[in-house]
């Protein structure tokens, strides 16, 4: 790795004279902006791929905005160019029909020859792969705020062709105190969490109202794709098992989790291809996803994706920790959300839903009216449930009209 100017590595990016060079790199909140703003500010074309971007990217009129999942950065921009696509499949559109030109990386500074990625994990080790199999440019913004983590994210400063040092703060993510509804969807969630089980953790009211829920429980797992300040909370109420390691692909919350996750043996970074694996997924005991929606309908199929079919985010995780946690040994599946939404002002359980669904097959859908479990139930019971234990006692008659419509009652 040499190590050289934030000038000189714009230039040298410039001087690779591709037309519209593909750059992949980090996303969440651990985009190296600083960096990328001179990378793009020398570049008239350039597709950008980045998951879940965030609003700091430096995006000018040339830049084509490219993901899998679209985050606040990326939502409703005109250029968007988004590829559905499973996460757990992600990293093997680099090494197909989206290798890229050039991979910029945000890491920690170098010690004992390696960096580690820290914070965010995710599909970055592919993306070095497949750019150093098709000798690709790697640069890394070297950081020495960016907390060190063990797992897949330590790299060999020898797949890194360039550094920059910039010394720049990490984005953090202050959680909000969780609302009257969606503590009592947390708690829902919560009652049906057993000791020693494994808990796919999220951001969110509802993820951390189902956190505060469980912080009595004991031998609690975590094998998720990404973890946020209430897995802190579990470690140190002692609910999590301190001889299994916490696995997460990335890591989005306050400066405080970033001090914690440091140079902690206990956490472990993993690529994509592992933490989402069904396979992975189902190998974890009692196996508990948590996921929610814009819509459930009454054939149980989730739309977490998209709004007048504009697409809002993307599958994510969803699809592979659905199909992962049903296989697990006592694992389950649930979509928890609330009745009614309070920004459309509409109800969240619709007959049909009129958008591409994300996924289906869930062991049971939990608002705060109640648990509507889906699980060996025929398609009249899943519909009877949601009706009755999930959806807003509002709209009940009405579903239950469609329900006859639809052959459903």
């Amino acid at each position: 790795m040499r190590i050289q100017s934030i000038e000189a590595t714009a230039r040298e990016v410039r001087d690779l004279d591709i037309s519209q060079p593909r750059i992949v790199t980090s996303g969440n909140f651990a985009s190296p902006v600083v960096l990328l703003g001179a990378i793009l500010a020398e570049l008239p074309e350039a597709r950008l791929h980045a998951l879940n971007a965030q609003v700091d990217l430096p995006l000018h009129d040339g830049v084509v905005p490219e993901t899998t999942f679209v985050g606040p950065g990326y939502r409703r921009h005109p250029r968007l160019s988004y590829l559905p696509c499973r996460l757990s499949m992600v990293p093997r559109l680099f090494h197909g029909p989206l290798p890229p030109d050039v991979v910029v990386l945000h890491t920690t500074v170098p010690r004992h020859g390696k960096v580690s990625l820290g914070v965010e994990v995710n599909v970055l080790p592919a993306a070095v792969e497949a750019a150093r199999a098709r000798g690709a440019l790697v640069v890394a913004q070297l950081n020495p705020r960016m907390p060190w983590t063990f797992g897949d994210g330590e790299i060999d400063v020898a797949d890194i062709d360039v550094g920059v040092e910039i010394d720049a703060p990490l984005r953090t993510h202050q959680a909000i105190a969780p609302a009257a509804d969606a503590m009592a969807i947390g708690a829902l969630v919560a009652a049906q969490v057993r000791d020693g089980s494994t808990l796919q953790a999220g951001i969110g009211e509802v993820p951390d109202a189902v956190i505060a829920g469980v912080v009595e429980r004991r031998g609690l797992r975590i094998w998720t794709e990404m973890f946020s300040d209430g897995v802190l909370a579990l470690e140190d109420s002692g609910a999590l098992d301190r001889g299994v390691p916490v696995t997460t692909s990335f890591v989005f919350g306050s400066a405080e989790l970033y001090a914690w996750v440091d140079d902690n043996p206990r956490v472990r970074m993993a690529r994509t291809e592992v933490t989402n694996a069904p396979s992975r997924i189902a190998a974890q005991p009692g196996m508990t996803s948590i996921n929610t929606a814009l819509q459930v309908d009454l054939f149980d199929q989730a739309n977490a994706s998209r709004i007048r079919a504009r697409i809002h985010s993307g599958f994510g995780g969803q699809t592979d920790f659905t199909v992962g946690a049903s296989h697990s040994d006592g694992g389950r599946a649930f979509m928890a959300l609330r009745s009614w939404h309070p920004k459309a002002d509409v109800s969240t359980i619709v007959p049909l839903v009129d958008e591409p669904v994300t996924s289906f097959q869930h062991s049971a859908v939990i608002t705060e009216q109640g648990i509507a479990w889906m699980w060996g139930m025929d398609e009249r019971g899943q519909a009877r449930n949601l009706i009755e234990h999930a959806a807003h006692p509002r709209v009940r008659d009405e579903l239950w009209e469609e329900a006859f419509a639809l052959g459903l009652a």
